[in-house]
């Protein structure tokens, strides 16, 4: 694949996700409700595993940062997972 094609998708999912957590994050603070919190903190792990994918295959790709892009991740569903158990009760 382009190199161009690349570097765009990955800024594009960045993009995404910031723009979810943003949404996310407002939409708790105009509500309340506590799963908006949780899923805007769930997406803001994802755009730093986007923003991670970016430095470690594009800006720098002689460095490793697959451990940072696992666990942002994990902190992700972690988070996600936790939030939703949280509010069932």
């Amino acid at each position: 694949m382009n190199q161009t094609v690349q570097v765009a998708i990955y800024v594009l999912c960045l993009v995404a996700s910031a723009a979810c957590t943003w949404l996310l994050l407002r939409g708790y603070r105009r509500s309340g409700t506590r799963l908006l919190l949780w899923a805007g903190i769930c997406f803001f792990f994802l755009s730093l595993n986007s923003t991670a994918v970016l430095f470690d295959l594009l800006i720098f790709p002689q460095w490793d940062f697959q451990a940072w892009r696992h666990a942002a991740s994990l902190m992700a569903v972690g988070v996600l997972m936790f939030g939703l158990v949280w509010e069932s009760e």
